[in-house]
């Protein structure tokens, strides 16, 4: 009896011990995220009883802020469209989004110092206040990226390559994050954007792309084929696998054949180099290079970028990979087909073509991980957090996201770039004075016209830039997305 009486003693302890363990672990472990998530219902009423911080560009710009408008506060955002995707909106309705999103936990000034802060000003009969926080993005280069899409689907991303700072990260169509309520009203609205801030798949994001879509966060959710942008990786993988040197001669002969299909070229380029290869964007050449390279290297070379292999359904729904995850600032990965690829389709890969799709903030990633010696570096948002009377509590600290390629490879892949500005189909994007890197590209899109592309960086001697551009149906990448981002690369770096 008394074996029994402490065998059910011992059954309890651990009973009892498990449940101290695993409300600890919701405490300590889980409590943060669930306390900001943006569809708890908790923080609408938390955010009645405090002035949400302010959201500050890097130099000092408002973005965000809390006013008083005849007895009612609201959220005010200065640069309205502008800045839409980047700063996401706080609805009552439909939740948080973007970087208000991300840091609720400090506008709030959630934390266990913002908790006893707001005992004492509760016990002070003070207004309890959130931190105030300052972005890494430069509001005037958002504003020209804003204005140089011009309404146009599309998005540009910006990156400082040195850091991974997001300089400017901008989708249009967008909306007024200050009536988001009205933007989302019907059903359509919803399907086409709150959604994609659940996890979807890439193939529900294609479809609506089909659509204006002005809630889906083009820079960080849109998936794209890339086109000739992708020989880039590519070409990063022959080099640093060393099966080609940039000097290997190739016979371009305006197409090539593989297992009966034909790829065609823009044209007969001739014999020529890696580097005449990527300045002519020749296709011959990189399709040839990616049957070199096999299967598992152009995998390996993509998945050095940060790209990921996904499973496909009969229909041709994209099953997994859907966002990266620990980074601040959620995006798409690229993707390619995880499955066996048949030779065919391993060529059009290698060009950028057939089941490869990526994101224009993954895009970005790749050029700024080129300018910085082949080391890429986290996307990241935040540069600080402050008290309301200026107490920085938090600075951003520059994280590794992927050792991509060598420094030498990282050389190679730059300098082509930089003579497809100089020579070659990027020319539109060069700079007087400042040495331009770039690759342009003209993605096919069954859905009608191809995307435009262009990715680069600058100045290439001492990179401070790297941008990625789409432009949806644009057509040539070479006349509409590399002037685009030639504006942008001139304004941050000489402001005119």
């Amino acid at each position: 009896m008394n074996d029994n009486i402490r065998k059910l003693g011992y059954f309890f302890i651990i009973i009892f011990s498990v449940l101290v363990l695993y409300l600890g672990y919701l405490n300590a472990v889980l409590g943060p995220e669930l306390a900001t998530n943006p569809y708890n219902r908790r923080l609408a009423a938390a955010e009645e009883a405090v002035f949400r911080g302010t959201i500050f560009d890097r130099h000092g710009m408002v973005l965000a802020e809390d006013r008083v408008v005849d007895g009612t506060k609201i959220r005010v955002y200065p640069r309205g469209q502008e800045t839409a995707h980047l700063l996401g909106f706080v609805s009552p309705r439909y939740g948080r989004a973007g970087a208000e999103s991300a840091f609720d936990r400090y506008l709030l000034a959630m934390d266990e110092a913002g908790r006893i802060q707001a005992f004492v000003d509760r016990a002070l009969g003070r207004q309890r206040r959130g931190y105030n926080i300052t972005l890494t993005v430069d509001g005037r280069l958002q504003g020209r990226a804003f204005n140089l899409l011009a309404g146009r689907r599309g998005a540009v991303v910006a990156l400082d390559p040195r850091t991974g700072a997001v300089l400017s990260m901008v989708s249009s169509p967008s909306f007024d994050p200050a009536s988001v309520d009205a933007v989302v009203r019907t059903e359509d609205a919803v399907q086409n954007g709150l959604k994609t801030e659940l996890k979807v798949t890439g193939y529900d994001i294609l479809k609506m792309q089909t659509g204006a879509a002005p809630l889906l966060n083009r820079a960080t959710r849109g998936v794209y084929p890339p086109g000739s942008v992708f020989k880039i990786v590519t070409g990063a993988g022959a080099l640093e696998a060393e099966q080609k040197s940039s000097a290997v001669l190739y016979d371009c002969k305006g197409n090539i054949t593989v297992e009966g299909f034909v790829l065609k070229d823009f044209g007969v380029h001739g014999r020529v180099s890696f580097n005449d290869a990527v300045a002519v964007s020749c296709n011959t050449y990189f399709a040839w290079l990616g049957l070199e390279l096999g299967e598992d290297g152009l995998k390996r070379a993509a998945r050095s970028f940060g790209f990921e292999l996904v499973e496909y359904d009969e229909s041709g729904r994209r099953e997994a990979g859907y966002p990266v995850a620990g980074t601040e600032v959620p995006f798409n990965p690229g993707t390619l087909p995880a499955g066996k690829m048949p030779l065919p389709e391993l060529a059009s890969a290698a060009m950028g073509q057939g089941r490869v799709l990526v994101s224009p903030l993954q895009m970005a990633l790749v050029a700024a991980g080129v300018a910085n010696g082949g080391t890429v570096m986290k996307p990241v948002m935040l540069d600080r957090v402050a008290t309301s009377n200026g107490l920085v509590i938090k600075r951003m600290s520059p994280e590794v996201f992927r050792a991509a390629v060598s420094p030498q490879t990282a050389r190679a892949l730059a300098g082509a770039m930089e003579e497809a500005v100089r020579r070659g189909t990027a020319s539109q994007a060069s700079l007087p004075g400042i040495r331009v890197a770039g690759k342009t590209g003209s993605a096919q899109n069954p859905g009608g016209q191809t995307h435009a592309w262009f990715i680069g960086f600058a100045p290439a001697d001492d990179p401070r830039i790297a941008v990625a551009v789409v432009v949806e149906n644009g057509g040539s990448g070479a006349s509409v997305a590399a002037p685009l981002a030639r504006e942008i690369m001139r304004e941050y770096l000489t402001g005119a």
